[in-house]
């Protein structure tokens, strides 16, 4: 007897397909943290919020999120690097627009 072929082999993926069903970020348990970055960015300052929760791909969670947050805060930015970066100094507006949709907010580096 020989070996029988799998109808189902099993092939390495690297979009994310394989790992189920896509779970939806639950804001209560989420943690953000928030902090104000100029070094290296010219002297200008920019609002950071990092520890954003991972997604799969096709997942738009945090793209509009960043969406809605950017048009809160009446200025421009965008995700970077599994942060979300807004232009200026943003903490206040950007605690309480995450506050107001559930999430756990921290703000860090003083």
């Amino acid at each position: 007897m020989g070996k029988e072929k799998d109808d189902n082999p099993l092939l390495y993926s690297t979009d994310g397909s394989h790992l189920g069903a896509a779970v939806p970020v639950d804001p209560a348990q989420t943690l953000l943290r928030i902090r104000l970055e100029k070094k290296g960015r010219g002297g200008k300052a920019v609002t950071v919020v990092y520890d954003l929760p991972p997604v799969f791909p096709g997942d738009n969670t945090l793209v509009q999120l960043a969406k809605e947050l950017k048009r809160h805060c009446g200025t421009g930015g965008g995700l970077k690097n599994n942060t979300l970066e807004i232009q200026g100094d943003q903490r206040d507006k950007v605690q309480i627009f995450l506050e107001q949709r559930g999430f756990q907010v921290r703000r860090s580096g003083g």
